[in-house]
């Protein structure tokens, strides 16, 4: 029986970012003859993702701007180009209005041809560049270079390269009307070019087998699939060599060590159309170093890439104004000191300055003060396989200020004793309290250590940049969230900018990320940003005094004397020398007290 003339519109989508992708789906629900599959990818990116796609199961193909013309240049099927509308470039040059600077829009012809209209109507003087690649977008951008230009509206690969180059980037989202016409137009076009296809979708099979990654190789060796695309290079020589030994109808389990990374990889042999394949699927697991110790973390160059390229210090441009600093102290690569507030991102930036480092290639370790406990520090100060004994790797301690003396005494004279800085590269984490001198520890290293110190700048000391901070932030809250926010009411901005911001950037970031999940209209409201901000008042001023409302039921004696210590201690403003003074007990006691248990768990 003939039913392909009753199945649904077959379309492939590849969406240039993410929130457009959700935006698809969503707007695809409405269309009940559509099948909808969507792709993220930009330009060639987008077009390899084509290439490596089985394109007869597929009627129709949607894309936007550049991206939708290079694969138009490789498939014989109809590419649907979704539109970039008057209203979408609109409405990103209304969120460019709480920066002071000029702006300029670089963009595919499809952006500027919009532009232009909207720049000659609302006698607007912005430069425009129309690009049609990637290169053509760095060349434009370079044009800006020494035009007190901080500023650019532009589509995704210029996006991501202004970002690169220090600019502000405003990315142009299409909204709901433009996805629409774009499905209804791919409907109309693939009703009349679906035809009959071969089923050929071995390749799919195995990635939807599983496992996390895969490589498959013909009789002569050659790579014919991999997943990701580009698989590591050594791990592509190790299975190459394993292909004689793999027999059909038996799966092969074997192991192999790539940095800190094990995989347990499984060969097997399969074939198609008297064409015989090897498989071999991997399923790689971190092995972090020193991961049965407590308070001791490790992780690699790839790991520390992805937790700050996704943070918000990365995505707000916020690092720019310590970028020089920042270089001076990865070029002398000498033991440092971060001193800041809390939430003024310490431990990111200890991350940036691993990463751009000669000591990238080795391990980030993490030793977290509180967490170690006793037996912990007697580990690190004394055993063979301690961190500390280690070579070419970077040492990030945080909450050293928290733990005893006694402990930090030994620390220290151990790198001193051992010019432990001349082998590691170590880099202090010291919480500053707004107003209070730095704690002892702080000063001890200072004086025997003699560190590069790093101040972070608090965000009310930048309280001027919030509106800026805000829209840049805003902007990738909508493409992460499918949202078309076009900014903040005027009251709304001036409650941000008057908060006092006591912690800072962290929270700054969860701020400004509920605000967005719970605005319903075109700009985050006044009203909105006046709750949220009474309760942030709440919530601190709870911490600050963590007794308000609590009670001893149900409580463990350990866990009452660990709550009535943290309490004397934020009292004192985190001071735990005045607090065991205050108690009449010595700092260490004060300290099993705080951490009671801790050990344990």
């Amino acid at each position: 029986m003939n039913v392909y003339s009753e199945m649904p519109i077959r379309v492939l989508a590849i969406a240039p970012y993410e929130s457009m992708a959700a935006s698809l789906v969503h707007s695809s629900e409405s269309f009940r003859n559509i099948r909808l599959e969507v792709h993220t990818g930009d330009l060639e990116e987008g077009v390899d993702i084509v290439r490596h796609l089985d394109l007869n199961n597929y009627d129709v193909i949607i894309s936007r701007g550049g991206t939708a013309d290079l694969i138009r240049s490789i498939v014989d099927l109809p590419v649907v180009e979704i539109a970039v509308s008057v209203y979408d470039v609109l409405r990103t040059i209304k969120l460019s209005e709480n920066y002071t600077n000029r702006f300029a829009i670089i963009g595919f012809p499809a952006v500027t041809k919009n532009a232009h209209t909207l720049c000659d109507l609302m006698r607007l003087d912005a430069p425009i560049e129309t690009v049609y690649d990637a290169e053509g977008a760095a060349a434009a951008l370079e044009k800006l270079k020494g035009k007190e230009i901080k500023t650019v509206i532009c589509d995704k690969v210029t996006h991501v390269l202004a970002r690169a180059r220090g600019f502000n980037a405003l990315l142009i989202t299409s909204g709901e009307n433009s996805l629409q016409q774009a499905l209804k137009e791919a409907e109309d076009q693939g009703s009349s070019f679906r035809r009959m296809r071969n089923e050929n979708l071995f390749f799919r099979n195995i990635l939807k087998q599983d496992s996390r990654q895969c490589i498959v190789y013909n009789e002569a060796k050659e790579v014919v699939f991999s997943f990701p695309d580009h698989p590591n290079d050594e791990i592509v020589s190790y299975t190459r060599r394993r292909i004689a030994s793999i027999r059909e109808n038996n799966e092969n389990l074997i192991y192999h060590q790539l940095g800190n990374t094990l995989y347990a990889i499984k060969g097997s042999a399969f074939q198609v159309q008297e064409q015989r394949y090897f498989l071999f699927r991997m399923n790689p697991g971190t092995m972090p170093q020193h991961s049965k110790q407590p308070g001791i973390r490790s992780f690699d160059e790839a790991e520390c890439e992805n937790l700050i390229s996704n943070s918000f210090f990365s995505i707000s441009g916020s690092l720019a104004p310590m970028k020089q600093q920042l270089a001076s102290i990865i070029t002398s690569e000498r033991t440092t000191m971060i001193v800041g507030e809390e939430g003024t991102g310490r431990e990111q930036i200890a991350r940036y300055l691993y990463l751009h480092s000669h000591f990238r290639s080795h391990p980030f370790v993490v030793i977290d003060g509180l967490q170690l406990g006793e037996r912990g520090f007697s580990y690190l100060l004394e055993h063979q396989a301690s961190p500390l004994s280690e070579s070419g790797i970077t040492i990030f301690f945080q909450h050293m200020e928290d733990v005893p003396a006694q402990y930090q005494h030994a620390l220290i004279s151990l790198i001193e004793e051992t010019g432990l800085a001349r082998r590691l590269w170590l880099i202090f984490s010291c919480k500053e309290q707004q107003e209070k001198p730095l704690d002892d520890f702080a000063r001890q290293i200072s004086m025997h250590l003699g560190p590069l110190t790093l101040h972070l700048p608090t965000l009310r000391s930048r309280q001027d940049e919030i509106p800026a901070l805000s829209s840049i932030y805003l902007d990738n809250l909508n493409e992460e969230l499918g949202k078309q926010l076009s900014g903040f009411e005027p009251g709304a901005m001036d409650l941000l900018v008057r908060y006092d911001w006591p912690d800072n950037y962290s929270q700054f970031k969860h701020v400004l990320q509920e605000l967005t999940i719970l605005s319903s209209g075109h700009y985050i409201s006044t009203h909105d940003v006046a709750d949220l901000l009474a309760r942030e008042r709440r919530m601190h001023r709870r911490s600050q005094n963590p007794s308000e409302g609590f009670t001893f039921a149900g409580q463990t004696m350990e866990e009452i004397t660990r709550i009535i210590a943290q309490q004397a201690v934020n009292a004192n403003g985190g001071n735990q020398s005045l607090t065991a003074k205050q108690l009449g007990i010595s700092r260490t006691t004060l300290w099993r007290m705080l951490n009671q248990g801790e050990d344990t768990k």
